[in-house]
């Protein structure tokens, strides 16, 4: 369950006050945009931890308790006073929410929150792990196998997944400035996929990241029979092989999932982003 629908279940018993960063000078524990709604006993989301959210709650309890927002800004100085290093000023913004406010409750916290757009191919151990971690972070995903009934029910909100055969027509569909994660059971389909999507990126140049689960000598292997099928040195280059963050060298697929995961996020926070 997402953030959002959390609160649309406790907005529906109750009413809340949603705690949302409004502005950041200098150093903050969390970026604009970030958000906590407080009930009487029930807290959902963060907005770094700390003094600055001690001070937030008691403020959104007490608007609770009267049942009216008299102060809808405040700015907190993070410095001696509230006992956080961070020493920039945040402003929090505090609005008391109930039931008339959830049907616009997901369009209204995701205002301003880049999503960054993920293709995975491949519904293995290592692709369900992926789709599990992505979940809680901010993606929107498609997922595609060649496969019948390959993939897991339910699925997380942010996740659509799509058969399709064969697998690498799908790349000419995806959204522009997709991530594409491939890891298909085949590596005859792996290599087709790889193939498809160097030659939208030569049409279209909108795929910013293309990463291949494997190992050294499989993409010297891949990049010997992709190079006969025309692609340069240089669009080559433009593949990530093996997929993940450096440094990281465990084979399990939860393990696997981190180091790409940790990838993925690097590309959200590239200025092309």
């Amino acid at each position: 369950m997402r953030p959002w629908q959390e609160l649309a279940l406790l907005l529906a018993a109750e009413p809340a006050v949603l705690v949302r960063v409004a502005e950041v000078q200098g150093s903050g524990p969390r970026e604009v945009g970030a958000w906590m709604a407080v009930g009487r006993q029930a807290l959902i989301g963060t907005i770094g931890g700390g003094h600055l959210e001690f001070e937030a709650m008691a403020q959104a309890r007490a608007i609770l308790a009267l049942g009216a927002v008299t102060e809808p800004r405040r700015r907190f100085a993070l410095g001696p006073s509230l006992g956080q290093c961070c020493g920039g000023v945040v402003g929090l913004d505090f609005a008391l929410l109930g039931p008339a406010d959830i049907p616009g409750l997901k369009a209204r916290l995701a205002d301003g929150e880049p999503r960054l757009p993920v293709a995975l191919f491949g519904g293995g151990h290592v692709g369900r792990a992926i789709v599990r971690l992505l979940a809680d972070l901010p993606v929107e995903l498609q997922w595609f196998d060649s496969r019948d009934e390959i993939f897991p029910q339910p699925l997380p909100e942010n996740v659509r997944a799509e058969h399709s055969d064969p697998v690498q027509a799908a790349v000419q569909d995806l959204a522009p400035g997709a991530c594409v994660l491939i890891m298909s059971f085949s590596h005859a389909e792996d290599l087709d996929i790889v193939a498809a999507c160097l030659q939208r990126r030569r049409a279209r140049d909108d795929l910013p990241f293309i990463g291949l689960i494997g190992s050294k000598s499989k993409w010297a292997s891949f990049r010997h029979r992709l190079e006969a099928r025309g692609f340069t040195a240089a669009e080559l280059a433009g593949v990530s092989c093996p997929i993940g963050v450096p440094g990281i060298t465990g084979k399990q697929p939860a393990v696997i999932a981190v180091a790409v995961a940790a990838q993925l996020l690097q590309q959200l926070q590239a200025p092309s982003h």
